[in-house]
């Protein structure tokens, strides 16, 4: 954990200050947001413009182009998107949904990349975002097969309520785990958005070892849970011969 009294910790707070899909933030903004002093924010925001983290905005600030160039070096996630993308362009289409794709970090769900179906669906979602574990097809995929430590961790904690189908008994949620260890494919209906379902697979390595996982989300009005699990466990299966084909080809070269 970074001190926020340490320079880098003023920095993370001030970089993690910005929400998705803002143009700018203004210096007064950024002090609300942080608690930093705007003679700070302003010293250390003149250092990150500099480098290029940073860009000047009218009155205010925005995340520079540096931090994408550094995103796309980040190999884990870039090498399960590389493997994935195709097959869920497939999923995608045939399924005329919503895919996901994402890996685990820490105790929440980080969606690696996204295609948006042919259908609209509103959901909270987006490449780059995060949710947490226990309310997401996705998440618990990730969880059931993370390792007891990590689903110990997680259940330890109190499991936050989005709707009234949210699962928040530890017990209830590690017996769901189990099944989805024998499955292999999860499902949550309205757990996290009402309205909406989500179905997921996990994707492994030719090691048999957790990459990540594949999803599809759609409205619980019109989705066919039987059709969407067996695209989804197609694609996933697919996936993971992609990525340990791409990793044999990688270690060949």
């Amino acid at each position: 954990m970074i001190e926020t009294d340490s320079v880098l910790g003023k920095v993370r707070l001030i970089l993690e200050a910005f929400h998705h899909g803002e143009e700018h933030v203004a210096l007064a903004e950024l002090a609300r947001r942080t608690g930093l002093p705007k003679a700070t924010i302003h010293r250390i925001c003149a250092d990150l413009v500099g480098w290029g983290a940073l860009e000047r905005s009218g009155s205010g600030y925005r995340l520079g182009l540096r931090l994408f160039e550094l995103g796309q070096r980040v190999s884990r996630p870039r090498a399960l998107r590389d493997a994935a993308y195709p097959c869920m362009e497939e999923l995608a289409f045939t399924t005329k949904e919503t895919v996901h794709c994402a890996i685990r970090d820490g105790h929440e769900v980080l969606y690696v990349e996204k295609i948006g179906g042919y259908r609209l669906v509103s959901r909270p979602s987006r490449t780059g975002g995060r949710l947490p574990l226990h309310c997401t097809a996705t998440g618990k995929v990730l969880l059931a097969f993370a390792g007891r430590e990590v689903i110990d961790d997680v259940l330890g904690e109190p499991l936050r309520r989005f709707t009234n189908h949210t699962i928040t008994s530890p017990r209830r949620l590690r017996s769901e785990l189990e099944q989805i260890r024998s499955t292999r494919v999860a499902v949550e209906s309205e757990e996290c958005r009402i309205g909406y379902l989500s179905v997921a697979a996990p994707v492994f390595d030719g090691r048999q070892q957790l990459v990540g996982a594949i999803s599809v989300a759609a409205p619980t009005m019109r989705a066919s849970v039987t059709r969407l699990v067996a695209g989804v466990r197609t694609a996933a299966e697919a996936v993971s011969r992609r990525v340990d084909r791409m990793r044999q080809e990688s270690w060949i070269a």
